[in-house]
């Protein structure tokens, strides 16, 4: 089984190398797609510096520009799909999604049903880094909770960004009917995976603030990825569920070591 983890890079050049260094470190058949965008700190410059030291583990898309979170995503699944992925990881580079929760996403994944496995903040065990202000937590909060009830979503993190992904939920969501490009891409995945049938199993994770430089979720991303939300409706009124295959046809990501 080939598991790859997708990573959006934006002024990670002080993150990139120590995150790909603890995810390959895991007993894992892990590869890394870093989706960098044109940072002008030089992380595509270090993403193509391990792409070199470690063939075959790290590759490297380079983007233009500075271009969203959501086409990042789409490129980086796109590319993963394309070279043969079983299961498919989306997670920040920051370290506010800590590497060692894949190995809870795998066991998940190989003792349920689960078609995708989501590190959620909002389920029991789930906690927010003690550093987020009120008013913070507070916004966060209010969009998913915003976001579950418009929606119907049974998730109750609905704008997580921490995923394991079997390959054929990819697949049946179509990647190319993905209008979201912004944080609201997590909450148009959800939605669709739910509309599509999919299981979604939530596991809870400690989501730490980002251990260096600054986050890019500021208010106004939050009250845009809100009002996009009614565009959401609109635009998937149509969708059918899908065929899921039988549990029983869900391939593990990884056999667990004996003894």
């Amino acid at each position: 089984m080939k598991i790859t983890v997708v990573l959006p890079t934006y002024n990670e050049a002080d993150n990139l190398e120590t995150m790909v260094m603890s995810l390959l470190d895991l007993p894992l058949p892990l590869n890394i797609i870093v989706v960098d965008d044109n940072s002008p700190d030089g992380t595509g410059t270090i993403a193509d510096q391990l792409a070199k030291a470690i063939p075959g583990k790290v590759e490297v898309l380079h983007r233009p520009k500075k271009n969203g979170l959501g086409r990042a995503y789409k490129a980086g699944f796109q590319r993963a799909l394309a070279t043969g992925a079983d299961f498919i990881v989306q997670m920040d580079c920051d370290f506010s999604h800590s590497p060692h929760y894949l190995l809870q996403m795998a066991e998940a994944m190989n003792t349920t049903h689960a078609d995708v496995v989501v590190g959620s903040r909002y389920v029991p065990g789930g906690e927010l880094d003690e550093r987020w202000d009120k008013w913070r937590e507070f916004l966060s909060a209010w969009a998913n909770i915003y976001a579950r009830t418009l929606l119907r979503l049974k998730t109750k993190d609905t704008t997580a960004g921490y995923k394991m992904w079997r390959r054929p939920v990819l697949e049946a969501i179509d990647l190319e009917r993905i209008i979201s490009n912004g944080y609201i891409f997590q909450v148009e995945m959800t939605y669709l995976t739910q509309k599509l049938g999919f299981i979604q199993k939530e596991i809870p994770i400690y989501f730490e603030d980002r251990r260096i430089g600054k986050s890019k979720m500021d208010v106004p991303v939050k009250i845009e990825a809100a009002y996009r939300v009614l565009e959401l409706l609109w635009k998937h009124r149509g969708i059918e569920r899908a065929d899921p295959r039988p549990a029983a046809d869900h391939p593990a990501p990884y056999t667990p070591l004996s003894g």
